[in-house]
């Protein structure tokens, strides 16, 4: 099965594929030179795909299996594998946005997703983009002096942190049960597909630094996030219908814009590809991991 791929950035980040239908099955090669470019581009921009959930699934599953969400979407509460995401009214005049801020999904999980995809149900006439920043780039430009710093510290990922620079949506009862314990995570991970350091960054998640005072890890979070999220670093992508997108979660922060008319509707569907650890990563944490949920303020 043949298709055509186009960069989208001079610095390896963002890559257009046309030419191929996905809600058509796909061969082992064609799986194969796809995941070979994801882990190439880290963002892949897949034009021209019509999908109703059972599609966007099946076309996901050629990157690798369904995770499900922590949490049901309010359209899809007999399903945590697809997931709904629009500006949703909370009251006077104000939305929820998800994803306002640079971020990578449930990076709370002990084992986080490989990747993210969404595609457009509805789309604002104008605004809405998504960015991305490649985190590997972020990491090789760090000084020598950064990287020795950080090379060994362990952050605390949590379901909603006392630190988040915005709000989240609550889950309560039985979704609430299923929420797993605290991610342990390096803030230097390394890929374990292309072998590459990157960092890895979620101030949305990130309740503490092991072995550092809050004030302190905050302020390198705020460093790192400043020094991550520049433009030389980044793929703004503008929707169109018919776009799938899937990118990295592992070594790409994204955000979504809330720059459109709130009385128009941006709704897209959003699936998780299961991730895998670097033997790297589970090295690094197993001597912390112990009790760490015990020592997390409730």
């Amino acid at each position: 099965m043949s298709y055509q791929l186009n960069p989208l950035t001079s610095h390896g980040i963002g890559a257009e594929v046309r030419g191929i239908d996905l809600t058509q099955p796909v061969d082992d090669a064609t799986r194969k030179q796809l995941n070979a470019e994801f882990a190439r581009y880290h963002v892949l921009v897949i034009r021209n795909q019509k999908f109703g959930t059972e599609q966007f699934m099946a076309a996901g599953r050629v990157f690798g299996e369904i995770m499900p969400h922590h949490r049901k979407s309010g359209d899809f509460t007999s399903d945590t594998s697809v997931f709904e995401i629009f500006n949703q009214p909370i009251g006077d005049g104000k939305y929820y946005i998800a994803g306002e801020t640079f971020h990578t999904d449930h990076s709370n999980d002990p084992v986080p997703p490989k990747a993210t995809s969404l595609h457009p149900i509805t789309l604002p006439s104008k605004g809405g983009d998504t960015q991305f920043v490649n985190m590997h780039n972020a990491y090789d430009d760090l000084s020598e002096a950064m990287k020795k710093r950080i090379d060994k510290l362990i952050a605390v990922h949590v379901y909603v942190s006392k630190y988040s620079p915005r709000a989240l949506m609550k889950v309560d009862g039985d979704q609430a049960k299923k929420i797993p314990p605290p991610g342990l995570h390096p803030l230097v991970r390394i890929h374990p597909e292309n072998g590459r350091k990157y960092l890895y960054l979620n101030p949305v998640r990130m309740e503490a630094i092991i072995g550092m005072p809050d004030d302190a890890a905050l302020a390198l979070i705020g460093e790192l996030m400043a020094h991550a999220t520049q433009k030389k670093y980044e793929y703004r992508h503008q929707w169109q219908y018919g776009d799938m997108v899937i990118w990295d979660n592992r070594s790409v922060m994204h955000q979504a814009n809330a720059d459109y008319d709130m009385n128009e509707t941006r709704r897209l569907y959003r699936i998780m590809i299961k991730g895998q650890l670097h033997p790297s990563d589970t090295a690094a944490t197993r001597d912390v991991r112990v009790n760490v949920e015990q020592r997390m303020p409730a």
